[in-house]
């Protein structure tokens, strides 16, 4: 039998088992932890953002943001959603993020695990892979007590992104040692850190804002949603979505500011304006309390501090500038900018354009989406494709070897 060790029991890992044995691959998983899925329960705050019905063109990134469109066009987003009623996840679609109904990632994890059961997928936890080997046609997978012989090998195994700084995920080594290369992993979807905010008594406070990403007065990039100031700096998904670039431009060395706009509904003329109009109406209160029932009252002196009239504030409201230090590090994130190069994997089959047989999957591409499920539809559509390549080609080198016999 068609024999596929896949090293890493996550979104993806767990994908690409269910689909190879699916298919009549002899399967066996090798996980790092005590149990598999441990990163999955986390996802969409305990509740699981499995995908995303939105359109999926501007939602990636990576040196090759083409790559993901490419996954999701082999395995969709749609094959997404039937696979996981299929094995028992019905969902709930919230304006396009997408939930399993009863909104817990445990019953996701439990469906998964159920279904590889089903199939017989040998899940192996506490297995630490040291090393693969290309042996003959295959591979031998050596692990810290054990050696694992197989037609073909799925590297799954993710990073330590929103885990303890004491896991060390090996996976990048892995491939490196067989010849690929990598952009470095950075932490994305995770909170950044301000050169300066001792001074600014907001934390807590939690806003809808737009905030603008620049470099050396270079606009790159904005996000629109609910923003979290906190003690150490700012949060929230439109920080999320620039973090990325935000953390490779500083590993380069290059000035990272962000620029926020508390108050995007406006223009800046007409939010200049509407202010003048509330002195106007009150020409009694000052600046603090003119910005009573706009902000909340732990923004407000922040926001008027050294403004000395309307054209002032209104100008440091629609652009409050923030000169970045640094994000947050692993242990904080969400997911990792950067990893294996997209190019050096097959879009239709995740194999390795490097070493035939071996498949790369998920968070170990360098691939990253937004919040809303994005970087889950990835991993499953990795997982999917991958498992699906490595049963069939697994199957047509044992008949070939048949055939030859």
């Amino acid at each position: 039998m068609n024999k596929i060790i896949i090293v890493g029991g996550g979104a993806s890992g767990l994908m690409a088992g269910i689909t190879a044995a699916s298919k009549g691959a002899d399967v066996t998983i090798l996980e790092k932890e005590k149990k598999p899925g441990k990163k999955l329960l986390k996802t969409g705050n305990g509740k699981c953002n499995m995908t995303n019905t939105g359109e999926s063109r501007h939602a990636y990134r990576g040196c090759d943001p083409s790559f993901a469109e490419k996954i999701l066009e082999e395995y969709s987003v749609q094959e997404t959603i039937s696979f996981f009623l299929h094995i028992g996840i019905y969902t709930l679609n919230r304006d396009g993020w997408v939930y399993p109904y009863c909104e817990q990632s445990g019953a996701v994890l439990e469906a998964l695990l159920m279904e590889a059961k089903r199939l017989g997928i040998r899940i192996k936890n506490n297995e630490n892979v040291t090393e693969i080997r290309p042996s003959g046609s295959g591979f031998e997978v050596l692990t810290d007590t054990w050696k694992y012989p197989s037609d073909r090998v799925i590297l799954a195994c993710g990073t330590a992104a929103s885990l303890p700084l004491k896991n060390n995920y090996n996976g990048f080594s892995l491939a490196l040692r067989l010849g690929h290369t990598m952009v470095p992993a950075l932490p994305a979807l995770v909170p950044l850190v301000p050169e300066k905010t001792a001074v600014f008594p907001w934390a807590g406070v939690r806003i809808r804002a737009c905030i603008r990403l620049f470099t050396g007065g270079i606009f790159l990039m904005e996000n629109e949603g609910q923003l979290q100031l906190t003690e150490y700096g700012i949060s929230g998904i439109p920080v999320f979505g620039i973090s990325g670039t935000a953390g490779h431009l500083l590993l380069s060395g290059a000035p990272v500011r962000t620029v926020i706009d508390f108050f995007p509904d406006f223009d800046p003329a007409s939010f200049l304006s509407f202010l003048e109009a509330r002195k106007e109406e009150h020409p009694e209160r000052n600046m603090d309390e003119l910005l009573i029932g706009l902000f909340p009252d732990r923004l407000i002196p922040v926001l008027t501090e050294g403004c000395i009239n309307l054209e002032m504030l209104a100008s440091k409201i629609k652009s409050f500038p923030l000169d970045i230090k640094s994000t947050l590090d692993l242990s904080h994130a969400q997911c990792t900018a950067g990893g294996i190069r997209s190019d050096e994997v097959s879009s239709e089959t995740c194999e390795s354009k490097i070493v035939p047989g071996l498949f790369i999957t998920g968070e170990m591409l360098d691939i990253d989406g937004d919040c809303g499920g994005w970087n889950l539809q990835f991993a499953w559509s990795t997982g999917a494709i991958a498992g699906k390549a490595a049963a069939e080609k697994a199957k047509n080198k044992n008949q070939e070897a048949k055939s030859v016999k």
